[in-house]
């Protein structure tokens, strides 16, 4: 399933140009996220927020999965998204819309992530990574936003208590299955 060619839909962020643009030829990086959120109309409000003061820009990925497996690409390959602190110049973010932890992300209670990522998800998200291995020559390299922020930021409800900042694509998420799908990727150590 995954070798079929994904077909993508073009939903660009109002504030693409004031993205930085970039070598797609130095691309070699995909990083998994979640949206931490119910559904994909909340992600795009949320990604639409100007938070980047200087740049009035949002945080965001470059391609979004819905839990049916649908794919939408809001920032191009040639802009670099703020999806991962250290890592965007480099890398292409891919949200996949699943709750996490939401609506309590530092609660120090409501540190578990418990919904699992639908086949048809990852059917798509392996597509869609396989098509940009054809694109991209030097993406050799897949890793969770987890694997690459592992911060600890105090919790909302007890500061005496530090939790991780970042816990996506989270226990749920099916690495073996993904990785079995991906023949010219590997996973990222951090």
């Amino acid at each position: 399933m995954s070798g079929l060619r994904p077909v993508i839909r073009q939903v660009p962020l109002p504030y693409i140009e004031r993205l930085e643009r970039r070598d797609t030829a130095f691309i070699d990086l995909a990083v998994i996220h979640c949206t931490e959120l119910p559904d994909l109309a909340t992600a795009r409000t949320w990604g639409e927020r100007l938070v980047h003061m200087n740049s009035r820009t949002g945080n965001s990925g470059h391609f979004y999965i819905d839990r049916d497996g649908a794919i939408e690409q809001w920032v191009p390959l040639e802009r670099t998204a703020h999806h991962v602190r250290g890592f965007n110049v480099r890398s292409i973010g891919i949200e996949l819309v699943n709750r996490g932890r939401y609506p309590d992300w530092l609660h120090s209670t409501a540190q578990q992530m418990a919904e699992a990522y639908p086949a048809v998800q990852v059917e798509a998200l392996a597509a869609l990574l396989n098509s940009l291995c054809d694109r991209l020559d030097r993406l050799a390299s897949v890793a969770g936003h987890a694997d690459l922020d592992t911060a600890l930021v105090p919790a909302e409800d007890r500061p005496d208590i530090m939790v991780r900042r970042k816990l996506d694509p989270g226990p749920c998420f099916p690495w073996q299955a993904l990785m079995g799908e991906l023949p010219r990727l590997t996973r990222a150590s951090p």
